[in-house]
């Protein structure tokens, strides 16, 4: 990992304090989504949802846990590195979250094309990360909406097996996580708006939980 300095944004102690509060909730209820959504997967559907639904709960779990870490650590070396582990974790809970909905709820050729691609992708933006986050921070941005929005192009086959709730819960979620980069854009400027940012991604990952729980999980029982 190349910068080895910490370099990156410097918040208030408030704001270090809320956005560590907030998304350390967040990684206890991402573990126990974790829990819940493997059970429901075994208790409801097949082995395909299982695997799926644990590696989307593992992606809750590391992305909350690694920005906990991040805004708890003073500005330093150890909190450079971790910054760039909260960026990557992006990447890694984009595709995590479609791994149910292509695996479970597409499946056949559009599911396995989309699920590629996405994790292509997450895999692609984790290196960049990896080498530079301000090189790339641009293609970072971009790259983060159009993976969240890719979804569009798969619209049809999925409302075949997903119910009308499902679907404005997946559309929500995914305006919830789209306003959140907007505010993230300005997060540095303006004092607080970061951490309002972290309560956008926790309503997002809320409503997506929600949406592959209910409407994904059960599907192969509908």
């Amino acid at each position: 990992m190349a910068e080895r300095k910490y370099t990156g944004p410097v918040y208030s102690l408030a704001e270090e304090l809320i956005s560590s509060i907030s998304h350390g909730v967040g990684t206890l209820l991402a573990v126990a989504a974790l829990v819940v959504g493997v059970v429901m997967a075994a208790l409801y559907s097949d082995a395909w949802c299982i695997v799926s639904m644990a590696i989307y709960g593992t992606t809750l779990v590391i992305l909350y846990s690694m920005s906990t870490i991040y805004h708890s650590l003073r500005p330093n070396r150890g909190k450079s590195v971790l910054r760039i582990l909260d960026h990557c974790s992006v990447f890694l809970l984009i595709a995590g979250t479609y791994t149910p909905l292509t695996l479970v709820s597409l499946r056949g050729t559009v599911g396995w094309v989309l699920f590629g691609v996405v994790w292509g992708a997450a895999v692609l933006g984790i290196v960049l990360n990896a080498v530079s986050l301000t090189r790339f921070k641009v293609f970072s941005m971009v790259c983060y909406i159009a993976m969240g929005w890719v979804i569009v192009f798969a619209f049809q086959p999925l409302m075949n097996t997903m119910q009308t709730g499902g679907m404005i819960l997946l559309i929500a979620g995914g305006l919830f996580y789209t306003v959140g980069a907007v505010l993230y854009g300005v997060g540095k400027k303006v004092k607080y708006v970061h951490s309002i940012w972290h309560f956008f991604v926790l309503a997002g990952s809320i409503l997506h939980y929600f949406c592959i729980l209910f409407y994904v999980v059960p599907v192969l029982q509908a």
